[in-house]
């Protein structure tokens, strides 16, 4: 029978690259995206987190055709104890949580939202990806502010909760332009971004500000997908993100 959605598959190395650990594989993350006729997308993915305490997660991720989050999954394991387990649902009204918890038990949340969300924070590398659909493809603009999104967790590792949670600062998120890249997974046309919640102003340097996550650059790819290709965090992580699978199918008539 003809598959009527594209489906995508890849792998991300996590490794370090702290002074003496450099290359050091610390983490992994598999994913697969459907794609379906209407332009809805879904992720699932899996993480692992190996130094300590270690992290396991599984999420699913739901977008609409603009992009916006619909529904997500998130189930999540610390030191290999559960940590939580929650459903989350939005609508251009409201968001939602339905959820289980190690330290808050039962949960269930209602947040307000004065516009449709922009983005939903739930911690794999593929899913940082998307979120950069907020942003415009203008090279050489300075760094835009965006507070339209929730997380699943603020912690940096995502290694809390899950359950809706909120930046008290916005996102900083700029374009940094086109490029070609090449990762182990292949050779890729590249859209180039960089988060920050510095006052970046492009100079390299990065930061160790407790609380603030340091400049955060990710390629993804510039066909449309907008798959994780290579990322990497400076300052205090020292951490970077590999494509090393990719597998795409298109869908048959």
């Amino acid at each position: 029978m003809p598959v009527p959605h594209r489906r995508i598959r890849g792998k991300l190395h996590y490794t370090s690259d702290k002074l003496g650990r450099e290359g050091v594989e610390r983490g992994r993350e598999y994913f697969t995206i459907t794609v379906a006729g209407d332009g809805r997308r879904t992720l699932r993915a899996y993480t692992e987190i190996d130094d300590a305490p270690n992290v396991m997660r599984d999420v699913t991720l739901s977008l609409a055709p603009n992009w916006q989050p619909e529904d997500a999954f998130v189930r999540l394991q610390v030191g290999d104890r559960f940590m939580g387990s929650s459903w989350f649902r939005f609508t251009p009204t409201i968001a939602e949580c339905e959820g289980f918890t190690a330290a808050e038990g039962r949960i269930s949340q209602r947040w307000s939202l004065t516009q449709p969300l922009q983005g939903f924070g739930t911690h794999p590398i593929q899913a940082d990806a998307w979120i950069t659909s907020m942003v415009p493809e203008s090279a050489g603009t300075a760094a835009g502010e965006y507070d339209n999104i929730l997380m699943c967790s603020l912690d940096h590792r995502g290694a809390t909760g899950p359950m809706i949670m909120k930046f008290e600062r916005a996102v900083k998120l700029r374009f940094v332009g086109r490029e070609t890249i090449t990762v182990k997974a292949g050779t890729f046309d590249a859209l180039h971004y960089r988060f920050a919640e510095t006052t970046d102003d492009g100079s390299g340097e990065t930061c160790n500000e407790p609380g603030k996550h340091p400049p955060y650059d990710m390629w993804c790819t510039a066909d449309g997908d907008r798959v994780c290709l290579l990322a990497y965090v400076t300052g205090y992580m020292m951490t970077r993100y590999e494509l090393v699978e990719y597998e795409c199918s298109e869908a048959a008539d």
